[in-house]
């Protein structure tokens, strides 16, 4: 892989910084524009109040495949709302200067090639962020994207999953900028009662081939899973499903989605840090059950090759 950026990137000093302070990174994933726009800059900021380290944010498209029923919903429902890759940009130019965590967007191929790799990237650098997620993206598409994007300072995060062949999953590994999102399981993202025991040693291969940090998603539903990540040696958790989920059964105790900013007591983000305290290897990982139901804490994981975040 060429061109890596001169400069270390925002994602490479918070994932430093972390390490330093034995951290376990907890890494919340939002849909843009679920149920609008306003309340994805409202929850952003939200999540950097409560103790979110980064975060990965979708753009809402018509077929996402890496996505369970609680994702692709939420998807529905930004592009219901008239969500575009146009509108969350603006929206995340609109936060520069108040949002300061990293934040990776998360796209498939076909929004960003119909855009054009180049300007996909410079756009996204200039909206803000700080990296980009394209599951549906082959390692050798990849390469050639990770050098654009580089060249505008963002950092092209790879994916690995439990099948990847090893040799493969190094090459992945090597390439990957920012940190390696290892999927937790087979399948689409989702909420997971329990995480396959088969992931512990594949943290421990990628670590030990030095590199990038690697980050875990997809299935993370909760503090336990979050803590049983940090405990495997992972550097981050990431959290999808759970959020986005407890985001809409919270709108949806509204009864109307389009009402405005949650009061205190139902934001999903409040606490957030606090009540999953332990992702972290001396604070934090993620929203406890009962202030989930509550007030609001969730998050669940993060996509893979397919299997519900």
């Amino acid at each position: 892989m060429s061109a890596v950026p001169a400069a270390i990137t925002p994602i490479q000093q918070r994932f430093s910084d972390l390490h330093a302070q034995g951290r376990c990174a907890l890494m919340p994933f939002l849909m843009a524009g679920d149920p609008d726009l306003a309340t994805t800059r409202a929850t952003l900021l939200e999540l950097q109040a409560n103790g979110a380290d980064l975060v990965e944010l979708g753009i809402p498209y018509s077929d996402p495949l890496a996505d369970g029923p609680v994702i692709q919903a939420a998807a529905s429902r930004a592009l219901a709302a008239a969500t575009t890759p146009d509108k969350v940009l603006a929206m995340l130019t609109s936060l520069q200067g108040e949002l300061t965590m990293p934040v990776v967007l998360f796209t498939y191929s076909n929004p960003l090639l119909n855009r054009g790799m180049e300007a996909f990237c410079r756009d996204a650098a200039a909206a803000g962020a700080a990296g980009l997620v394209v599951p549906d993206l082959p390692l050798e598409e990849g390469e050639k994207l990770s050098e654009i994007a580089a060249g505008h300072g963002l950092d092209l995060v790879l994916l690995v999953a439990p099948t990847t062949p090893p040799e493969r999953m190094a090459r992945i590994h090597s390439a990957s900028r920012g940190f390696t999102y290892l999927v937790s399981v087979t399948g689409v993202t989702g909420v997971r009662t329990s995480l396959e025991t088969r992931v512990s040693p594949l943290v421990s291969q990628l670590k030990a081939q030095g590199g990038s940090p690697v980050a875990v998603g997809f299935g993370i539903s909760g503090p336990e899973q979050a803590r049983q990540v940090r405990d495997w040696g992972a550097d981050g958790a990431i959290v999808g499903s759970a959020l986005v989920k407890v985001m809409a059964e919270a709108h949806a105790q509204q009864g109307d989605v389009a009402a405005g900013p949650l009061p205190a007591r139902k934001r999903p983000a409040s606490g957030l840090r606090r009540s999953w305290s332990g992702t972290s290897t001396s604070t934090a990982t993620a929203a406890s059950s009962s202030s989930r139901r509550s007030s609001a804490t969730a998050a669940r994981p993060a996509p893979s090759a397919s299997s519900e975040r």
